[in-house]
């Protein structure tokens, strides 16, 4: 597994890679951007981006939202997987902070964990980008990356990779740490085709090193 300052040194270079990674859904208010993260589960920030200026132009606060029928808010997301269940989700989570935080987005983990449909990763994705607050969120992308570079054991959860990475990283690189590892799993470190003979952090990976050997 790699060490603390392996670990810290591959962030270093990602952030060589993409100087520019950062928050990629488009949103203008703390509400908003929960809704996108609840909207971006198993699907891309870019078909997010395409459906929510009409969604947010329709229902730009909580309050809006909370008032809107299901079938209003399925109408403006219907190109986005699971939109039925999320136009569920979205509604009752805007009726919740009416109710219990006078439709105000809560800014810490426990109360944002409280509405309806939103887990941990959406909680920490918020907390990080809309509040700027220190957290390390683990998607898909986050997660590949991390067990191919051995940051982490194969078999981690989720919440232990989280834990491990906060371990490994300062707290200041955090956030930063998060959008450099999404940027190195779309565009360098994909998942089914990654390209190791470009990488620059091929000698620290085993994975890479090991695909190549079995490709000759």
């Amino acid at each position: 597994m790699l060490s603390k300052t392996k670990t810290q040194y591959a962030v270093k270079v990602m952030g060589e890679m993409f100087p520019d990674a950062r928050p990629s859904l488009r949103a203008a208010s703390p509400f908003q951007y929960l809704v996108s993260v609840m909207l971006s589960a198993q699907a891309t920030d870019i078909s997010v981006n395409k459906v929510t200026p009409q969604l947010f132009k329709h229902f730009p606060t909580a309050i809006e939202m909370a008032a809107a029928t299901e079938t209003a808010i399925q109408q403006d997301i219907h190109s986005i997987g699971l939109y039925r269940n999320k136009a569920k989700h979205i509604k009752a989570t805007s009726q919740a902070l009416l109710v219990n935080f006078a439709g105000v987005v809560p800014s810490n983990r426990q109360d944002l964990m409280s509405l309806p449909g939103v887990g941990r990763k959406t909680a920490d994705v918020v907390l990080a980008d809309a509040f700027a607050e220190p957290a390390f969120a683990v998607d898909t992308h986050v997660e590949r990356v991390t067990k191919r570079l051995h940051m982490v054991p194969q078999k981690a959860s989720v919440l232990e990779v989280e834990q491990l990475m906060m371990q490994k990283l300062p707290k200041e690189k955090w956030i930063t740490a998060h959008h450099r590892m999404i940027y190195f799993g779309r565009y360098q470190c994909l998942a089914r085709a990654p390209k190791c003979t470009t990488c620059p952090l091929l000698s620290v990976c085993l994975a890479g090193q090991q695909r190549l050997a079995k490709a000759k």
